[in-house]
C-alpha cells in the first residue's frame, strides 16, 4: 500500500519555516545589509559566509547524530531534531533583520560582531531541520516513484513558501510604501520597518505548519536489532530472494566516503544548488541596479521565479517516469541555462523582458533541484541507516560552496557604496556564476551516463559492513539462510514460490 495521503501532505509542510526563512535569507540578507543597514559589502559577504559556513560544518555531524540517536520524548530520532531546529531557528531569526539593540550607530565591525551568533544559531537550527526532514523520505517509502512524489511536493510547498514571502513583501509596500516606491529603484534606512514586519510574519506562519508536521506525521519505528534483511521480510516490501540479498548490509559513513557515486551525486546537487541560491541572492540588486526597475521589483521577480518553478514541480512525478531522472536533470540546465543567456543580452531599454527571463530560470532551477533531490534518494536506496549522513554530506558542498561564492562576489565588487562601476557587475555575475555551474553540472551529469543511481558495483558492496553474521556472497543457498532469517521470513518465501 502507498503512503497515506495525510502523511504526504504532513511531510509536505515540515520544511515550511525553514522554506520561507531560507527564502529572505538568500534573497535579501545582501540586498538589506547593503542597501538599506548601508552595511560595507565586504563585512556583508563575510556575514553570509559565517551563516554558510557553519551550516556546513553542521550538517555532518547533524546527519550522523541523526542516524545513530533514538530521539527524545518519543518523537523518533529525526522529528526529535527537527524539533530542535524549529526552536532554534524562531528564537535567532528575527534578531537578524532587525536593527542592532543599543548599538544602531556603532560601526560595521562592531554591528557585524552583534549579528554573528544569531546567524550561527540560525543556521544550526536550519540545518538541523533540513537534514532530519530530508532523511525521512527514505524512511518513510521504499518506492522510487513516492520519493520522487514527496521530493515534488516537498518542493511544491516551498515554491509556495518563496511565493508567500514575496507576495506578502509586495503587500507591505503597498501598505507602507508611498508613491515614491513606484519610481525609485533603491531601497533605503525608511524600508527596514518592512523587513522587521516580513520577518515576524513568516517565523510565526513557519511554526504554526512545524506544529502541524509534528502532530500528523508518524517516524517509522527502525528495529535496530534486526537485520536489514529481516526488516525487509517483515514490512513485506520483498520475498525474493535477489532484494535480500540486496538489502543483507549496512552502509556506514566510511562506505559513502568509498563510493565514486556519492561523489558523483555531490557535484551534481551542489551545482544545482549553487545556481539556485547565486540567482535568487542577486537578482534583487540586479534588477534595482543593473536594469533600474521600481525597487517593489524586488518582490515582483522572484516571486514570478517561483510561480514558474511551481509548475514545473507539480509536473516532476510524471516527467522523471517518462524521461528518467538523468533527461529530466538536462531539461533543467537547458531552461537555466537559457535563462543566463536571456539575462546578459538584457538593457534598461529592454528591461522588461526580465519577466521572460526569470520564467526560465524559475523553471530550470525547479527540475534541477527536484530532480537532484530524487537523485540523492536513488542514491540512498534501501540503506536508510545512514541516509542522514548522506544528506548532511550533500548540504555540506552545497553551504560551502555558496558561502565561497558569495564572498569572493562580494570582494570582486567594484566599489563599496553605489557607482555606476556596480551597474554591469550584477549582469555578470547572473550570468557566468549560474551558467559556470550549470556547465559543470553537465559534466557531471555525463559521468553518471553509463551506471544506474543507486546500484553500486561489486567492490564497492565488498566494502559494506556485514549485518548480524549474514553471508555476503549472493550464491547463499536456502538452507544456509533459514536459521538466520527465522521461520517466518522461510514461510513468507515458500508461499510467495507457491
Amino acid at each position: 500500500m502507498g503512503l497515506p495521503l495525510t502523511q504526504r501532505l504532513g511531510y509536505s509542510v515540515g520544511h515550511v519555516l525553514n522554506d520561507l526563512t531560507a527564502s529572505v535569507w538568500f534573497s535579501y540578507l545582501i540586498v538589506y545589509f547593503h542597501q538599506v543597514m548601508n552595511f560595507n559589502n565586504n563585512l556583508a559577504g563575510y556575514l553570509m559566509l559565517i551563516g554558510q559556513v557553519s551550516d556546513a560544518l553542521f550538517t555532518p555531524f547533524i546527519g550522523y547524530e541523526s542516524d545513530n540517536t533514538r530521539g527524545f520524548c518519543r518523537l523518533g530520532k529525526r522529528k526529535s531534531w527537527h524539533l530542535v531546529g524549529t526552536i532554534c531557528v524562531a528564537c535567532s531569526y528575527p534578531f537578524v533583520f532587525n536593527d542592532c539593540i543599543t548599538c544602531s550607530n556603532a560601526p560595521d565591525w562592531s554591528k557585524f560582531i552583534y549579528f554573528a551568533p544569531f546567524v550561527v544559531i540560525f543556521q544550526f537550527g536550519w540545518a538541523s531541520t533540513q537534514i532530519s526532514h530530508l532523511s525521512l523520505i527514505p524512511d518513510l517509502t521504499q518506492d522510487e516513484n513516492e520519493r520522487v512524489e514527496l521530493n515534488g511536493i516537498r518542493y511544491a510547498f516551498t515554491v509556495l513558501s518563496n511565493l508567500a514571502v514575496f507576495g506578502i513583501f509586495w503587500l507591505l509596500f503597498i501598505v507602507h510604501g508611498d508613491k515614491s516606491d513606484s519610481t525609485e529603484t533603491q531601497l533605503t534606512s525608511v524600508d527596514s520597518l518592512k523587513f522587521r514586519n516580513l520577518v515576524f510574519i513568516i517565523v510565526g506562519m513557519g511554526l504554526v505548519f512545524s506544529i502541524a508536521f509534528h502532530f500528523i506525521v508518524r517516524e517509522p519505528v527502525q528495529h535496530e536489532d534486526l537485520s536489514a534483511a529481516e526488516n525487509a521480510y517483515a514490512d513485506g516490501y520483498s520475498t525474493s530472494i535477489e532484494k535480500s540479498t540486496a538489502l543483507r548490509s549496512r552502509m556506514t559513513w566510511s562506505c559513502w566516503l568509498k563510493t565514486m557515486q556519492f561523489y558523483q551525486i555531490a557535484l551534481v546537487y551542489m551545482c544545482t544548488r549553487l545556481f539556485v541560491n547565486v540567482s535568487q541572492i542577486y537578482l534583487p540588486l540586479y534588477v534595482t541596479e543593473t536594469l533600474l526597475l521600481p525597487k517593489d521589483t524586488v518582490a515582483i521577480c522572484p516571486l514570478v521565479v517561483y510561480v514558474s518553478g511551481f509548475i514545473a514541480s507539480v509536473a516532476m512525478r510524471p516527467i522523471n517516469s517518462i524521461l528518467g531522472r538523468k533527461a529530466t536533470y538536462a531539461v533543467g540546465l537547458f531552461f537555466g541555462v537559457g535563462a543566463c543567456v536571456w539575462i546578459y543580452f538584457l538593457s534598461e531599454d529592454t528591461a522588461k523582458q526580465v519577466y521572460g527571463a526569470v520564467v526560465l530560470l524559475g523553471l530550470g532551477g525547479s527540475t534541477m533541484l527536484v530532480t537532484s533531490l530524487a537523485m540523492t534518494s536513488d542514491l540512498i536506496a534501501n540503506n536508510v541507516e545512514s541516509g542522514a549522513f548522506v544528506y548532511g554530506a550533500m548540504s555540506f558542498t552545497d553551504k560551502l560552496s555558496n558561502g565561497v561564492a558569495v564572498v569572493l562576489i562580494q570582494h570582486l565588487h567594484p566599489c563599496v557604496a553605489c557607482c555606476p562601476s556596480c551597474k554591469g557587475y550584477y549582469r555578470l555575475v547572473l550570468t557566468f556564476v549560474p551558467g559556470g555551474v550549470a556547465a559543470l553540472a553537465l559534466l557531471a551529469l555525463l559521468t553518471l551516463l553509463p551506471s544506474k543511481i543507486g546500484v553500486r558495483s561489486n567492490n564497492e558492496n565488498a566494502l559494506k559492513k556485514p549485518v548480524h553474521g549474514l553471508k555476503e556472497d549472493n550464491s547463499v543457498n536456502e538452507e544456509e539462510r533459514r536459521p538466520l532469517l527465522g521461520n517466518h521470513i522461510t514461510q513468507n518465501t515458500f508461499r510467495h514460490n507457491e
